[in-house]
């Protein structure tokens, strides 16, 4: 649920950066068109240069467009604004300074009006610029007045667009932060056999550190947003592969990826030294993807040298279930939203059922994950589940505390 929220905020944040980019261009079209002028525009001071940041020069694109960097001492924007050239001019020509500016007869530039904009924390940003290639002589106070009004919408807009865009850069370097630290550890949590009353696999978790202590969704989320997702999904599974070392056999490790991290060409590139049977590729992306036929082309190599393949948050929603049926896993892993209560919830016992026995038509094993209570694991026992996870049988620890479970030199309790 975090991790889903997570997402909506940053697609909200798109969508406000996508709407002050639109209002903006909407206002200087509209008043470009009110003053019947030929092009409008807004440029942000930066050092000694004007970058225009918007514009609507419709048939004039080849005069001036988004990106263009201008000299502060070549256009009218700086001398507007310390006082040197007026806000208002409907013929360039009666004033001397203007004539002279190379803008003027590049553009040209007959009649122009110009505003100056402020961001939310009033620091100067830039103008608000409209003109005409000839001059205007109804150019009067009151137009001067409307451009100022249209100037503060697209001020708000703009500081919209400035949070935004400032929020953005703050969470990458934090990502970028983390990832030079690598301030993050890896835990491991046993997924137990019942019948053996032995780990048959450890999942890789990771946990963060440093001064912000915050969940490893959130950290995920973020990177997405920016992103960096993959970047740190790498990183992490970089750390992961290390504790294979340390994992007695035949015990394996499970590793978590999304779709997009298990189709970048770095990934196969991370296990090229690993022995693969070893290895449980868990696909945890929640959403539907796209391309089945080539995450399933990318990852049959790697398949045939042994690594599993499982589908994680099964019966959890729709993409869960055509994970299933596209990637033909060797595991499934049913979801915590089933396991919970399912010792008292029939449709929840209904569902697990219909999973097992898909399970067994298909040779894949199925996990139930999220076992808190003794009535919840003797209940999926006796629905003919093998294999589970969760905090009755061992929360998520430290490699050592984990490696000393499986080789027996920790009491396993929840299994005797």
């Amino acid at each position: 649920m975090q991790e889903r929220l997570s997402r909506l905020r940053a697609l909200a944040a798109g969508r406000d950066l996508d709407r002050a980019h639109d209002t903006v261009g909407m206002t200087l079209a509209a008043i470009r068109e009110h003053l019947k002028l030929d092009a409008a525009y807004v440029s942000e001071f930066v050092g000694d240069t004007a970058v225009f940041r918007s514009v609507d020069a419709p048939g004039h694109e080849h005069l001036l467009k988004v990106g263009d960097v201008h000299s502060l001492s070549d256009v009218y924007c700086r001398h507007i604004r310390e006082g040197r050239l007026p806000e208002l001019m409907s013929d360039t020509g009666e004033f001397p300074l203007a004539s002279e500016l190379p803008i003027t007869r590049a553009l040209p530039i007959g009649a122009h009006v110009s505003v100056p904009i402020s961001r939310p924390d009033g620091s100067f940003y830039g103008m608000f610029c409209c003109f005409g290639f000839e001059p205007n002589r109804s150019f009067n106070d009151r137009d001067l007045e409307v451009t100022k009004a249209f100037a503060d919408i697209a001020a708000r807009q703009i500081g919209i667009e400035t949070t935004a865009t400032r929020e953005l850069t703050a969470k990458r370097e934090r990502i970028e932060a983390m990832l030079a630290s690598s301030d993050f550890a890896i835990h491991l949590q046993p997924i137990w056999s019942f019948l053996r009353k032995t780990p048959k696999a450890l999942e890789s978790l990771v946990r963060f550190g440093g001064p912000m202590a915050r969940t490893p969704d959130v950290w995920f989320a973020e990177a997405a947003e920016v992103g960096m997702r993959v970047e740190l999904e790498l990183a992490v599974l970089r750390h992961a592969l290390d504790v294979l070392a340390v994992i007695p056999l035949p015990v394996r490790l499970s590793i978590n990826a999304s779709p997009e991290a298990a189709l970048d060409p770095r990934f196969a590139e991370s296990l090229s030294n690993v022995l693969l049977k070893r290895l449980i590729l868990e696909i945890t992306e929640n959403a539907r993807i796209e391309a089945y036929e080539t995450l399933t082309s990318v990852l049959a190599p790697l398949r045939e040298q042994g690594m599993a393949l499982a589908v994680d948050d099964a019966g959890a929603g729709y993409a869960s279930f055509q994970h299933i049926i596209m990637l033909k896993p060797d595991m499934i892993k049913l979801d915590m939203t089933l396991t919970r209560s399912i010792d008292s919830d029939a449709a929840r016992r209904a569902l697990a059922s219909a999973l097992i026995f898909f399970a067994r038509e298909t040779g894949a094993e199925l996990v139930a994950e999220g076992i808190e209570t003794e009535v919840e694991l003797q209940t999926l026992k006796a629905l003919g589940i093998h294999y589970g996870q969760g905090y009755l049988l061992g929360r998520p620890t430290c490699v050592a505390d984990a490696t000393a479970l499986v080789s027996g030199k920790k009491q396993r309790r929840a299994m005797r």
